[in-house]
């Protein structure tokens, strides 16, 4: 699929719909501050947007080359430019969250069209680092520049609506249609079900961990951590630069260390990062524990992941474990604004860390059961804001 085209356009469209996951920091803060709502309905709106993201990677992943890439990229910008752009200039809030999900949809289908044509180029890993380096310096540019260009809910809004716009034309190089003659596989049942089913079933308390840090982390600056806009903005830049050396450094390992070693020490890693992060009180402790974790995120998701791929050489464990950690993303910020509501920061710092060093164990004895030598590091997933490369060993 998308054999004859330049992967630009591919780059371009993987930036504009991952966008809006890099941005939700900024964008639930702002929802909270500049409208009539609470912490918490700010948080679901934040998750509402990305459940709805998600709805469009599983309803257009299969449907991409019947439909045609130009057709339903072309669509999803087209309803996100119109739904960020219109939540971004009104502050009525049932508009604004009409508008938010129209484009959080929008996103989903523009980021399922770039997957499934990344997924086919011969270069599938470079084109995804490309295309992680092109929203990871994006969204850094935002986080540096949207401080500076006054309050409101509109700004972070429109910074994802004007990148749909500007990647609209680009879209006339995608092909109209798709060859739709496939080759015809045996009916296999799924192996390893019960490592599968035990993976499928944490993943979404892993995902649902991390997303619920990362979707009130601009509140824990601003609010807990006394820092400005501008000095969160800039640390969220610095972690997204982490995130690609996460990725960068998932690849350069590879197999060397098997699975069990950075899923096991990773998650029990991540856990000691968000809870540092949930009780900052100062710029170091904050930066240390947003930097850290964004660093380690990658790595062990990479791994988790391929260690789903590598239950099924036809990948049918890495879409349902990949579909299920989409379910925990999206109710990662509603989650964190309930658990920080109640209990504040520090005490739902601790408890999303006390849930994943519980996580971990039964992700380390999958890890441990069905070792080998063969270690998949999967690409980006559809639903998730934090990177995964490809490289068979």
């Amino acid at each position: 699929m998308f054999a004859r085209t330049t992967p630009w356009p591919l780059i371009a469209l993987f930036t504009a719909g991952y966008l809006a996951p890099y941005l939700l920091p900024t964008t639930v803060g702002r929802l909270d501050a500049g409208l009539p709502l609470t912490a918490t309905q700010a948080g679901a709106v934040g998750s509402a947007l990305l459940l709805c993201s998600a709805a469009a990677g599983f309803l257009f992943a299969s449907r991409v080359d019947r439909i045609g890439p130009r057709v339903l990229a072309r669509a999803g910008l087209t309803l996100a430019v119109l739904g960020y752009g219109g939540a971004a200039l009104t502050t009525d809030v049932p508009a604004v969250v009409v508008g938010a999900l129209l484009g959080g949809f929008g996103s989903g289908t523009a980021t399922a069209v770039a997957a499934t044509g990344i997924a086919a180029e011969r270069d599938a890993h470079r084109t995804t680092t490309v295309g992680l380096l092109a929203v990871s310096a994006l969204a850094g540019a935002v986080y540096l520049t949207v401080p500076h260009l006054g309050a409101g809910h509109g700004q972070p809004l429109a910074a994802i609506a004007l990148t749909a716009l500007a990647v609209w034309p680009l879209t006339g190089r995608l092909p109209r249609r798709v060859g739709t003659s496939r080759v015809r596989r045996e009916r296999t049942p799924l192996p390893h079900r019960r490592a599968g089913l035990l993976l499928a079933a944490t993943l979404p308390c892993w995902s649902m961990a991390q997303n619920s840090l990362w979707g009130v982390s601009g509140r824990i600056g601003l609010h807990q951590a006394h820092l400005s806009e501008a000095t969160v903005g800039v640390i969220f830049a610095i972690a997204l630069g982490a995130g690609l050396l996460g990725v960068v450094g998932a690849g350069a390992l590879g197999p060397r260390l098997g699975r069990a070693l950075p899923i096991g020490a990773g998650t029990v890693l991540i856990a000691g990062c968000i809870a540092l992060s949930a009780s900052a009180t100062d710029l170091t402790t904050f930066a240390t524990g947003e930097i850290a974790w964004n660093l380690a995120y990658p790595v062990v998701l990479s791994y988790v992941l391929g260690l789903a791929a590598s239950l099924d050489p036809r990948g049918r464990w890495a879409v349902l474990v990949g579909s299920a950690s989409s379910l925990g993303t999206a109710a990662g910020p509603l989650t964190g604004s309930l658990l920080s509501a109640q209990a504040g920061f520090p005490a739902m710092g601790l408890l999303l860390a006390a849930g994943l060093l519980v996580i971990a164990v039964p992700m380390t004895a999958v890890a441990l059961r069905t070792g080998g030598r063969t270690v998949t590091v999967m690409e980006i997933p559809v639903d998730s804001p934090t990177p995964r490369t490809t490289t068979a060993a």
